[in-house]
């Protein structure tokens, strides 16, 4: 690759406009010639990077960011960064932000509408609901839980809500959201998301895990289920009566240089996972554990039924109330670990 083209990378914060290519003397056939070869890639039409810094962005995170920045770079409007945009620039998950569209807010536009690949809804708000992230304008996390409720529905904005509170959001800022937008469309599934928000969901699974075990209609779901073991406190993603439903993800099993998070082979990170699940079922509980692919259809039909029928067994086995043991020690121990459920 031109070591100009390198070097406007690296001066524009590893992002360069075609323009500013041709501010340097740079011909477009040059350019054209360097993405045919696979050295530059196109973010976005006009705004490129070098393939080996494409190459080490993870698709979840800092590819869809380089997208907002691209972006940034493009719209020549006032804007700040909305919805799920700024849910990826102040690190609040989302369900699946590989497919996340770029989104802005605009002050006196009316409606909402796509244009070149860039989601524009039209919406007052206050400059205090602003900050800055990474030198880009962005809506507040509190605003941003409300507004992905609204656009996308209650799994994504729980799965919002859950992690704002993980961030240090309070319930009472998100619901002062919701105070000044009460005619606002869809802010009835935005009030219900704020309701059900719970810090104890650790990532987006374990929020979309307690809405697919909500469906089973079996009682009420406790998020963080402490058991005493003698090797230590296990916590248990979930729990119904004298059951708990964990969440099993492909990235336990993965080493980090495959994206994973598992700190030893794939084969003794199973075996520990089953001497877990030993340990949790031997004071008197059932056990169940769900995978990624269950949360949608068709999966996710035979993945209700599955833990419905997982759930009848245990509560045939040992009835459907805890053991007071088992009930103090969670209720002490989930005080010391979130002061808010003593």
């Amino acid at each position: 690759m031109d070591a100009r083209v390198r070097a406007a990378i690296a001066e524009g914060g590893e992002l360069v406009t075609t323009r500013r290519l041709r501010e340097l003397g740079i011909d477009p056939r040059l350019v054209a010639a360097a993405v045919r070869r696979g050295e530059l890639v196109a973010v976005r039409r006009g705004i490129y990077t070098s393939a080996a810094l494409w190459a080490s962005w993870d698709e979840f995170r800092l590819r869809p960011i380089a997208r907002i920045k691209a972006a940034d770079l493009a719209i020549t409007v006032p804007h700040v960064f909305s919805h799920d945009s700024s849910a990826l620039l102040q690190e609040l998950p989302l369900i699946d932000a590989r497919r996340a569209d770029v989104h802005i807010t605009r002050e006196r536009v009316l409606g909402s509408r796509t244009k070149f690949g860039i989601r524009h809804h039209g919406a007052p708000y206050d400059a205090a609901d602003v900050c800055e992230i990474h030198g880009l304008q962005v809506l507040s996390i509190p605003r941003t839980v409300i507004d992905i409720a609204r656009e996308h529905g209650y799994d994504a904005g729980l799965v919002a809500a859950d992690g704002a509170l993980r961030l240090g959001c309070t319930q009472a800022q998100l619901l002062a959201q919701l105070e000044v937008k009460t005619h606002w469309p869809g802010i009835t599934v935005a009030r219900a998301v704020v309701e059900d928000a719970d810090i104890g969901a650790e990532n987006a699974a374990e929020t979309l895990a307690r809405i697919l075990v909500r469906e089973l209609g079996v009682g009420a779901v406790e998020t963080q289920f402490p058991v005493v073991t003698r090797r230590g406190v296990r916590w248990c993603d979930l729990r119904v009566g004298c059951h708990v439903f964990e969440f099993h993800g492909r990235l336990k099993v993965l080493a980090p240089e495959a994206g994973g998070v598992a700190e030893a082979a794939a084969a003794q990170v199973l075996w520990d996972e089953r001497k877990r699940e030993r340990d949790v079922t031997s004071p008197g509980l059932g056990l169940s554990n769900i995978y990624w692919e269950d949360f949608f259809e068709p999966a996710r039909a035979r993945a209700i039924k599955r833990l419905a029928e997982e759930y009848a067994v245990t509560r045939r086995r040992f009835g459907d109330v805890l053991p007071a043991l088992l009930e103090e020690q969670a209720r002490r121990l989930r005080g010391r670990r979130y002061p808010r459920f003593g």
